[in-house]
C-alpha cells in the first residue's frame, strides 16, 4: 500500500449516544472528505429518534456501511454471539483499520482484528477508552476484573488513543503503563460550528444538556439552581435538555423543591438548537473523559460552568474560575451566582476563541488520527501473527 493510498476504516462502539457517537461522526466526515472508505458497527438496541436522524445524516458517507447488532452494556454470554456476528461482517469488509471506541467497542476491534491477523490479514487495531471502563475503581472486585481485562487486551492491540491527558494518566494509574503505541488526540469541533449563538434577553439563565442519569449530575444541577436562587434573592430560570433513565426522578425532585415552573425539561435536540435557548451552559458531571458539550458550547460562544473532572480543565484552564468541585452543589451554586451577578464574567473567565480553535478543531483531530492510522499500519505485525 502506498503512503497516500485511501484507507478502509471501520469504527466499532456500543451505544450511538453522546460523545463517542459525536467523535465517530466527526472522524467519518473528515476522513470521507479526504477520500477514505469508512464504516460503523454499533449496538442496535440503544438510541432513539434523535440518533436515527444523526445516522441518516451520515449514512451517505458510510461507504463501508452501517451495521447494527445487539450489544449489551454489561458483560454477558450474549457477547459471544455479538463477537461472532461482528467477525463475519468485519472480515467481509476487509478493513485496513479497526478502531474500537469504549469498552465493548475495544473488545470487538482488538479481538476481531487479532483473529483477522491470525488468518493472514494485515489490519491495524486501535482502542479509544473514552472514559468507559476507566470509571471503575480498583478497590472493589468488579473494578479489578474490568481493569485487568483492559490490561489483558493490550496483547491484542496496536495503539491506544486518549482524548485528553487526564484519560492517559487515569489509564496508567488504574491499568498500567501502556505496552502499545499511545497518543493523546483531543476531540475537535468542525469549522462550521465556530460561530457564536446568542440567546435572547428573556432566555433562561442556565442550560443543562445531556443524558439524564446521575453520572452526568442533573441532580447536582437542580440542587445548585435552587441554592443560586436563594443567593441572588430572586427567581431564575433554567432549561434541561436530554433523555435518560432517571428523567422521572429529576422531575419529582424539581416538584419537591417547587422548581417545576422555573426549570423546563425538553427531550434531546441538536446542541446548537439548545444553545440558542439559554445563556450559560452548565456541565455538572461527576465523571467525564473529554465531553463534547464543553467544546461545542465554547465554539458557539457560550459561557460554560463545569465540574473539575476529566479533561475539562485542559479546555477551560487548570485554574479557571468556571470549574466547580464535582458533586458539590454548594460550589456549583457559588459559580452560577457569580456568572449571573458579575458584569463581564464570561469575557473574564472563558478561554480566548483563537487559542481554543487552534487546539480543539475537528480538522486537527482527524489529521492526527490519520497519521496514527498510517504509522500503525506500516508497523503492524506480519500476516499470520496476532
Amino acid at each position: 500500500m502506498s503512503e497516500n493510498a485511501p484507507l478502509r476504516i471501520l469504527h466499532c462502539f456500543r451505544s450511538p449516544v453522546g460523545g463517542i457517537f459525536r467523535h465517530v461522526r466527526d472522524l467519518v466526515e473528515e476522513h470521507r472528505a479526504a477520500g477514505h472508505e469508512v464504516g460503523i458497527l454499533c449496538d442496535s438496541s440503544t438510541g432513539g429518534a434523535h440518533e436515527d436522524r444523526l445516522f441518516d445524516s451520515i449514512r451517505p458517507q458510510l461507504s463501508l456501511g452501517l451495521t447494527r447488532i445487539p450489544i449489551r452494556r454489561a458483560i454477558a454470554p450474549s457477547d459471544l454471539a455479538a463477537i461472532y456476528r461482528s467477525y463475519k461482517h468485519i472480515k467481509s469488509l476487509q478493513p485496513d483499520i479497526v478502531h474500537g471506541h469504549g469498552a465493548k467497542g475495544g473488545v470487538l476491534a482488538r479481538l476481531i482484528g487479532s483473529a483477522l491477523r491470525v488468518n493472514r490479514y494485515r489490519v491495524a487495531r486501535l482502542y479509544s477508552p473514552h472514559g468507559g471502563s476507566l470509571h471503575f475503581d480498583r478497590s472493589n472486585l468488579s473494578g479489578q476484573v474490568v481493569l485487568r481485562l483492559e490490561r489483558f487486551q493490550e496483547h491484542f492491540g496496536d495503539g491506544l488513543v486518549f482524548v485528553c491527558d487526564y484519560e492517559r494518566r487515569t489509564y496508567e494509574a488504574k491499568v498500567g503503563k501502556p505496552r502499545a503505541v499511545t497518543r493523546v488526540i483531543y476531540n475537535g469541533i468542525k469549522d462550521a460550528e465556530f460561530e457564536a449563538i446568542e440567546a435572547g434577553r428573556e432566555a433562561p439563565h442556565f442550560l443543562y444538556i445531556g443524558m439524564l442519569r446521575d453520572l452526568k449530575g442533573p441532580d447536582v444541577f437542580i440542587d445548585a439552581f435552587a441554592r443560586t436562587e436563594r443567593a441572588v434573592g430572586h427567581p431564575l430560570s433554567a432549561l434541561m435538555v436530554g433523555d435518560g433513565p432517571d428523567r422521572d426522578r429529576y422531575e419529582a425532585m424539581m416538584a419537591e423543591r417547587g422548581l417545576g415552573r422555573r426549570i423546563e425539561m425538553r427531550p434531546a435536540m441538536p446542541t446548537r438548537e439548545a444553545f440558542a435557548l439559554a445563556r450559560t451552559v452548565v456541565v455538572p458531571s461527576r465523571a467525564e473523559a473529554m465531553p463534547y458539550i464543553v467544546l461545542e458550547a465554547l465554539a458557539a460562544g457560550k459561557a460554560v460552568i463545569a465540574s473539575r473532572v476529566g479533561g475539562i480543565p485542559e479546555v477551560l484552564g487548570e485554574t479557571s474560575a468556571a470549574l466547580a468541585n464535582p458533586g458539590d452543589a454548594d460550589d456549583l451554586a457559588r459559580i452560577m451566582t457569580q456568572a449571573v451577578t458579575t458584569p463581564g464574567w464570561k469575557d473574564q473567565v472563558m478561554p480566548k476563541p483563537e487559542a481554543f480553535k487552534a487546539v480543539f478543531s475537528a480538522s486537527v483531530m482527524a489529521r492526527d488520527m490519520l497519521d496514527l492510522y498510517r504509522n500503525l499500519l506500516l508497523t503492524a505485525a506480519a500476516p499470520g501473527q496476532p
